[in-house]
């Protein structure tokens, strides 16, 4: 008796309609990534195009950005007295924004941290309050936020001088919210159970935050410490408030000042400058990131606590 093999019937593919993909297209133009993909590039080329002609401008040798010359040098130090090294006022707004951002950052984010780990092991009405409370920087106009800080320390706080303290003082009260932030959603990633374990391992409570819990908040703390460097170095209506002498005025507000008047072309320069500094801070704390993190990429996060 011979078996028979039976055989699925050949299919063959049924012809396209012409004209169908356009009609898919027009009934569902976000089916492929194309038109998304272009509206990214589109974007990023529309944010960093101004970036790159400031950056240009800088780096010209003419006066005028109108008019284009070969690649130089004079407005950032070799004209004696134009360029951003050699203007007095130029120079100080430098040192000045650099001094701000670099306080403001050491100061805020281990306020940051300690408020979020507070707010992470307080529980109650009062945690909520103080949570909200963090939040009003990032709802609220900045220039609302600059005027109330200049009433506080014109009617309240007298004693402390309008100037880099005032400064300071204004922009870390509000520069705080970003790493409590951060390093608050970081805290509800991670849990408690590493910090359980490490204590039915011996470790007390400070040994197990010390040991166990801050290498694992290093992310959000370098993410935290970048954020703030940039929101700092570039802010200008707090720090215009609470500015009292020409000394203490920052970078943004001698650009401001310098574009009302009569422009000078190492403003460029400073722009440029305010730009690369951002840009270190953030290769810096990720250079950090990957350095105190290693163990968590290349064991796993357990292996990297059992370690410590």
């Amino acid at each position: 008796m011979s078996e028979s093999v039976l055989t699925a019937p050949e299919t063959r593919a049924l012809p396209r309609a012409r004209g169908g993909f356009v009609r898919r297209w027009v009934r569902n133009p976000w089916r492929r990534p194309t038109i998304l993909a272009t509206i990214t590039w589109a974007y990023l080329a529309w944010s960093l195009i101004p970036l790159v002609i400031a950056i240009a401008v800088s780096f010209n040798a003419s006066r005028s950005s109108s008019s284009v010359h070969l690649f130089s040098l004079q407005w950032w130090w070799t004209d004696p007295s134009d360029s951003l090294l050699h203007d007095p006022e130029l120079h100080s707004a430098v040192i000045q924004s650099l001094r701000l951002s670099l306080t403001t950052m050491v100061i805020a984010v281990p306020l940051g941290v300690a408020f979020a780990l507070g707010i992470d092991r307080w529980h109650g009405r009062l945690a909520t309050g103080v949570n909200f409370v963090m939040l009003l920087s990032f709802v609220m106009p900045e220039i609302i936020l600059g005027l109330s800080v200049f009433f506080v320390f014109s009617f309240l706080l007298k004693f402390v001088p309008l100037g880099s303290t005032a400064q300071i003082l204004g922009l870390v009260t509000f520069q705080v919210s970003y790493p409590v932030i951060i390093v608050r959603a970081r805290l509800l990633s991670i849990g408690k159970e590493y910090e359980e374990a490490a204590m039915d391992l011996g470790a007390t409570p400070r040994q197990s935050i010390r040991a166990v819990l801050l290498p694992l908040l290093y992310p959000a703390i370098f993410a935290s410490a970048a954020i703030v460097f940039a929101d700092t170095i570039d802010d200008f209506v707090t720090v215009r408030y609470l500015s009292g002498p020409v000394s203490s005025e920052p970078l943004s507000v001698k650009i401001y000042n310098f574009a009302r008047g009569q422009p000078s072309p190492a403003i460029n320069a400073a722009a440029t400058f305010m730009l690369g500094s951002t840009i270190v801070v953030a290769l810096v704390a990720y250079l950090l990131y990957r350095v105190f993190t290693k163990g968590q990429r290349i064991g796993g996060v357990g292996d990297f606590a059992t370690q410590l």
